[in-house]
């Protein structure tokens, strides 16, 4: 698949998210942090922005929760019209019925592990899921630097899609830039997010291109189809 380009809108300007949304009007997906102050030491915006973003932008809006208990919380972003919604692997109590009720609701189901988590111990719980969220910094502020040492997981979980043992989207997020998108779409990442690469330059919209296509360079192909 062609490499997807989600920009965050953490890095945007929080009091022109209309314009800024509108400023990368080219993107694949819109990424939304919402952070409560207690699972990521950070608190960030919520629900009621999410609806006034799904006014302003027909692009589709990737909610990540890091949140506690998003068992509670999650579902109401779904309902909301946001086209995925990712919760975190640590905090979710019932990641089954978690993704049944998202899709349920509407969104895509998405998984998201926090660097010290292991993929291993999430392999059961993935086909249930839609989306894949590998964490390349520790979630609950922006401008960190990529943490290579993660992209082992985007790896596996990429062969295991190739193998047809899962069916989903790796995304990573976290010190995502025209460098580091290298080495993520060779790992075998298919979605990036991006903040200060995209919202930090003087045209979000033309980073966005460049990312994408600077991915599409370093993807690996599929292997071919046997006749």
């Amino acid at each position: 698949m062609a490499p997807l380009i989600a920009p965050s809108i953490l890095s945007a300007d929080f009091a022109r998210l209309a314009d800024e949304a509108a400023a990368v009007a080219g993107a694949d997906w819109l990424h939304v942090d919402v952070m409560d102050n207690h699972f990521v030491p950070n608190l960030t915006l919520g629900l009621p922005v999410v609806k006034s973003l799904l006014q302003a932008t027909d692009l589709p809006l990737d909610c990540h929760l890091m949140i506690e208990n998003p068992d509670r919380w999650a579902v109401a972003y779904a309902e909301a019209g946001a086209y995925n919604v990712t919760v975190h692997a640590e905090a979710v109590v019932d990641p089954i019925t978690m993704a049944v009720e998202l899709r349920a609701a509407g969104a895509k189901a998405g998984l998201s592990l926090k660097p010290g988590t292991d993929l291993e111990d999430w392999i059961d719980v993935l086909p249930h899921y839609d989306t894949l969220l590998v964490m390349t910094v520790e979630p609950g502020f922006g401008g960190q630097s990529f943490m290579p040492e993660m992209l082992e997981k985007v790896s596996r979980a990429r062969k295991m899609v190739q193998t047809g043992h899962l069916t989903l989207i790796v995304q990573v997020d976290g010190g995502i830039d025209l460098q580091t998108i290298e080495q993520a779409a060779e790992a075998g990442a298919d979605c990036f997010v991006a903040g200060s690469a995209v919202y930090g330059m003087a045209d979000p919209g033309a980073a966005v291109a460049a990312l994408r296509a600077k991915a599409a360079q370093f993807t690996p192909r599929e292997p071919a189809e046997q006749d």
